[in-house]
């Protein structure tokens, strides 16, 4: 046997165990995205809630005003 055929030998017979069944991850990958995606639709609309607290004071010297 040659020492590639060792190893591919070797790495068969290695079985990973996983900590839960094969389709639980994208799950959890799906309850992330949601989680994240709910956390910034809570912050949609930020800054036109607190425009009056800026009040021109802007160093830009730029206005918001469309």
């Amino acid at each position: 046997m040659s020492v590639l055929s060792t190893i591919v030998l070797a790495a068969e017979e290695a079985k990973i165990a996983l900590f839960f069944p094969s389709w639980v991850f994208p799950l959890i990958a799906v309850a992330v995205f949601v989680a994240l995606g709910f956390v910034v639709w809570s912050f949609r609309d930020v800054a036109n809630r607190h425009s009056q607290k800026t009040g021109g004071s802007a160093a830009s010297g730029h206005s918001t005003d469309h």
